[in-house]
């Protein structure tokens, strides 16, 4: 590995979670080939693995193959997997503000997130980002961002994110698709170097509206979206109806799909490939990736987790970095 790479950063998430073990066990799959630090207080990983305790990233000639790097980063109380504490809830928010820190300030390529718990959060340190891609983009100052979910079958991108399903139309209009649309279409290009993306486009309603008799967001503000774009070249179907877009023979067109609203993106991509799908942040000026899964608190510290959803976010954001590398 050249010294003129620079690690990838793996924030801990909730200490109570799945987090702490699978970025372990993702460091074990992956050590030989991809430079990695992890970014959590020490005292919660096992006491029979080789650690180096740091206070900053490494340099790569730093970073011995065997031996954990750890940045150590302290929690105010201790893990009790599977038992969230809210004490600990600034310490997990700060782990990733240091994490993007890093990125910024050129001392890592990129950041893999573990999971956190949106309500701990909340109930320890008044979090009120829905969750992180949100709290990311604050982060970047950003204000057109969204979540993609890669896996080997598709890539798909939700409009709206974390939106309780009785409040999607509030929040879906016309701005909010052609940032959409542009934000996916400019990741493509840049990230996966698809020099004219095809992106299909879900309808809201059920048929996609048919036409107007089951809900009128389609020609109210989704058609004309796409109609605008397309006339500005950009290579869009759509509303293509949800259920249908997404069989084998459908899927196979398009390089994204841009849906509605979240489990009408999430449901597909993880029923083809649930344990392998990853979560890619996009708009972002920073590489992001993270585990499509949650903290799953009720397997934590049974050594039950999957960690394969963890070790492919972290193979999708060193791709992701050594292209940007290539690219400048």
């Amino acid at each position: 590995m050249s010294n003129t790479r620079r690690p990838i950063v793996i924030t801990c998430g909730d200490p109570a979670g799945v987090g702490p073990e699978v970025a372990v066990s993702a460091w074990k799959a992956l050590k030989d080939e991809i430079p990695l630090c992890l970014l959590i207080d020490p005292d919660f990983l096992p006491k029979n693995l080789d650690i180096k305790i740091l206070d900053r990233p490494p340099s790569i000639s730093d970073i011995e193959k065997n031996i954990l790097t750890v940045i150590e980063h302290n929690f105010a109380e201790n893990r009790d997997p599977g038992k969230p504490n809210p004490k600990n809830a600034e310490a997990t928010i700060t782990a990733v503000e240091r994490g993007v820190n890093f990125i910024k300030n050129r001392q890592c390529s990129a950041i893999c997130t573990m999971p956190i718990s949106k309500s701990i959060l909340k109930e320890g340190a008044n979090f009120y980002f829905p969750g992180h891609t949100e709290y990311l983009a604050h982060l970047d100052g950003r204000n057109s961002y969204g979540m993609m979910l890669v896996n080997k079958y598709l890539r798909v991108v939700p409009a709206t994110i974390h939106i309780p399903i009785k409040d999607i139309t509030k929040y879906l209009n016309a701005e909010l698709i052609e940032k959409t649309i542009k934000t996916t279409h400019q990741e493509l290009k840049n990230r996966f170097s698809i020099s004219n993306p095809n992106i299909w486009i879900s309808g809201l309603n059920p048929h996609a509206g048919e036409a107007g008799m089951i809900g009128d967001e389609e020609k109210k503000f989704i058609i004309p979206v796409i109609r605008k774009l397309e006339s500005k070249g950009y290579n869009l179907t759509g509303p293509i109806s949800a259920d249908t877009m997404f069989y084998r023979k459908k899927r196979l067109k398009f390089d994204a799909a841009i849906c509605m609203y979240h489990d009408q993106a999430l449901i597909p991509i993880k029923t083809l490939d649930f344990h392998s799908s990853v979560n890619l942040t996009i708009g972002l000026s920073f590489i992001r990736t993270s585990p499509d899964h949650g903290t799953a608190f009720d397997i934590s510290g049974k050594n039950l987790a999957n960690p394969t959803s963890t070790i492919e976010a972290i193979k999708l954001a060193w791709k992701l970095a050594e292209k940007e590398k290539k690219d400048r």
